[in-house]
């Protein structure tokens, strides 16, 4: 009963031992490790709005999965490569899930979000402290008690984030180097490029996925289910409106455990692909082979560290495309990190909308170039140094193609006392002390508020209080504001809640844009194979576990940690009205300056990476004159080197033969 049994469990365990079933398990884990990021980067402004943070700690909470990742990327590539690769791929998947999680816990241990209005409930609409009213006492309504107050202004719940998404990056870290150098030291060298597209691939269909969730989420109240969303006086577009967040991170977690289930049933090594039926030796030998240098290997865990060290700090393409790396990679995480606000304060839209756009119109493209290189790479063979030429051509015309964004722009919002007079003539942007004319001194309205109002002269104001109105029409958000004094109309001097529209011009300008980045997407993604190519070619084969993981400690380090963080404090320079926690704290901004902002976020990615163009021209030059280490095939050399271990056999067996009495028998028989 035993033997069956032994053979049963061996052929399952032959199951997972191909590198194409790999390739599917890495490729899921791929999937649900970007699902959860991209869904993460998506709900980044909804967590702004929930904790009323500022965009620099925003920056800071998304940065927070790049510090988890550093902490280990060092020691989990070059230690990982000498351990069992795929179950620390799959540790790691279960560890993203926990991070997905424990940032979901703050919904679940806070009341529900009370965002900043003047306007009470419905119960109590006849104390009318949102209109006109003269000699009004300027404190916020409802009232506080001050020791709620303080507690409410101390909470940390965002911390629940920042840890969460910490724990998340630590799981990511066995992901890219353990998989990639599994992948490449058992796959076919020609097979390699393809094998690279797929799993970019796989990068990409977990974001649309997680766009796709984001939008969905993001169309939902926070708190549905626990509060009546008929009385609320705000919609999906307004910049206090926070949608369900804690939803896709539900998801997330029991999507990345899933995926780590595969990882536990690889075996430590795998036969090299298309090495079983050459006729140079029996898959036996091969493995054999593995497990002795696997050995090999254990024994001496530490003793190349540093000369491999050595060898990559000295190999000038390798160091050239770090620095290239940072600054690529700083500018993507800037510009993808503030995308969905920079489209919502651009254009006028929702984060529901807006991210829905992103997933539809930018991934899909970017998918397709990554197949698409992927195969050409293989099919016509393409070497490292046309490689090289081919990604630095796309790139470069990729970035002077983006140029054009700076053409695709739209005003801000008019609003009365903010971006334009209560004259509608429009001046430098005011301040916060000209939010008064004297059409509403009189109706002691407080400064640190925001519940916006459209007039039906298509100024917006601040409130309805600014705007004069006197009295009210209807409930939640088809209230209507009547007897505005700062309305100077022809109609009836009204107002309805929220900001006014850009106006259709505006809307055609979106689709413009997002046309323009499905191009740009195309020319990116056929650029980032060939390059990526270039990178890999240009270690050693052992080296490329390390190489590979010291590449991506320098751009976290110095890209995916600091870059939100001070992106999103240049950003908060542009702001032009801060939101109001309950005790007068500032919280999230409400309303950017988006002439200022435009140049910020398009402005400085500019900027850097038309500086990684030096470099990147720099090894076009010197891959000239350089004979790449990984454009020797490895299975070519590896049936080399058995050829002439079994030959060398044979040498040494005809020397201890008795059968030959001389030298000269021997070489005649030889």
């Amino acid at each position: 009963m035993g033997e069956p049994e032994k053979k049963i469990a061996t052929h399952g365990v032959r199951c997972f031992a191909k590198i194409k079933m790999f390739l599917m398990a890495l490729t899921w884990a791929y999937v649900s490790k970007s699902l959860s990021g991209t869904y993460m980067i998506s709900m980044l402004t909804q967590i702004e709005r929930q904790f009323g943070l500022p965009t620099s700690i925003v920056g800071l909470i998304s940065g927070s999965f790049e510090i988890g990742n550093h902490l280990l990327i060092i020691f989990v590539s070059y230690f990982g490569m000498k351990l069992h690769r795929p179950i620390m791929i799959g540790v790691g998947c279960a560890t993203m899930g926990l991070g997905c999680f424990i940032i979901s816990l703050p919904h679940f241990l806070m009341g529900t979000y009370e965002y900043e209005t003047m306007i009470s409930p419905p119960s109590n609409l006849s104390s009318n402290s949102f209109l006109c009213v003269e000699n009004r006492s300027q404190t916020l309504k409802p009232t506080q008690d001050p020791t709620e107050c303080v507690k409410e202004v101390k909470s940390l719940m965002w911390i629940y984030v920042l840890v969460g998404n910490i724990i998340r990056g630590i799981g990511e870290t066995p992901l890219l180097p353990l998989g990639i150098s599994y992948m490449e030291d058992f796959a076919k060298t020609e097979n390699s490029p393809l094998y690279i597209g797929i799993l970019e691939t796989g990068k990409l269909i977990g974001p649309i996925i997680g766009l796709l969730l984001g939008s969905f989420c993001a169309s939902i109240y926070v708190d549905t289910g626990s509060v009546n969303t008929d009385d609320l006086t705000i919609t999906p577009t307004d910049t206090r409106w926070v949608g369900a967040w804690w939803i896709g991170f539900l998801v997330c977690a029991g999507v990345n455990i899933l995926a780590s289930i595969p990882f536990f049933f690889f075996p430590k090594t795998l036969p090299k692909e298309g090495l079983q039926d050459n006729g140079h030796g029996t898959e036996n030998a091969k493995e054999e082979k593995h497990r002795e240098k696997a050995k090999e290997e254990n024994q001496g865990i530490t003793k190349d560290f540093f000369p491999f060290m050595k060898s990559l700090s000295c190999n000038p393409i390798y160091m050239l495309f770090i620095l290239i790396s940072v600054l690529q990679i700083t500018t993507f995480i800037s510009t993808f990190n503030f995308l969905s606000k920079y489209l919502e304060q651009q254009f006028g839209k929702s984060t529901a909308e807006v991210v829905f756009f992103i997933g539809l119109y930018t991934l899909p493209a970017i998918s397709i170039g990554y197949l698409i290189a992927g195969f050409i790479m293989k099919k016509f063979k393409i070497t490292a140094k046309k490689a090289a030429y081919l990604a630095f051509g796309l790139s470069l015309c990729e970035y002077l193609f983006g140029f054009c964004n700076f053409l695709i722009t739209c005003d801000n919002v008019p609003v009365s006392g903010l971006t334009i007079s209560y004259e509608g003539v429009q001046h430098p942007l005011y301040m916060e002390n000209n939010v008064f004319a004297d059409c509403n001194t009189r109706c002691s309205c407080l400064t640190k508020t925001w519940d916006p109002v459209c007039g039906d002269n298509g100024l917006s104001y601040i409130s309805a209080c600014h705007a004069g109105c006197e009295k009210s029409v209807g409930t939640g958000i088809n209230m209507v504001f009547q007897n505005c004094s700062c309305i100077r109309s022809s109609g009836n001097a009204s107002a309805v809640l929220g900001l006014c529209g850009k106006g259709p011009e505006c809307a055609n300008k979106l689709h413009h844009f997002l046309i323009l980045s499905i191009f740009l997407s195309v020319i990116y993604s056929l650029s980032a194979i060939p390059g990526y190519v270039v990178f890999l070619r240009c270690m050693k084969s052992e080296e490329k576990s390390l190489g590979v993981g010291i590449h991506t400690f320098c751009t976290r380090l110095f890209a995916g940690i600091p870059a939100p963080i001070y992106f999103g404090a240049l950003l908060d320079r542009t702001c032009l009205h801060w939101g109001t926690l309950k005790c007068g704290e500032p919280g999230a901004c409400r309303m950017y300056d988006i002439n200022s902002f435009r140049s910020i976020y398009l402005g400085l990615p500019a900027v850097l990476r038309g500086i990684s163009y030096l470099p990147a021209f720099i090894i076009v030059i010197l891959i000239r004159k350089f004979c790449l280490p990984g454009e020797i095939d490895s299975s070519e050399m590896e049936i080399a080197e058995m050829n002439f271990t079994e030959t060398e056999n044979e040498c040494t067996d005809a020397h201890r033969s008795p059968k030959f009495k001389s030298d000269g028998e021997l070489k005649t028989k030889l």
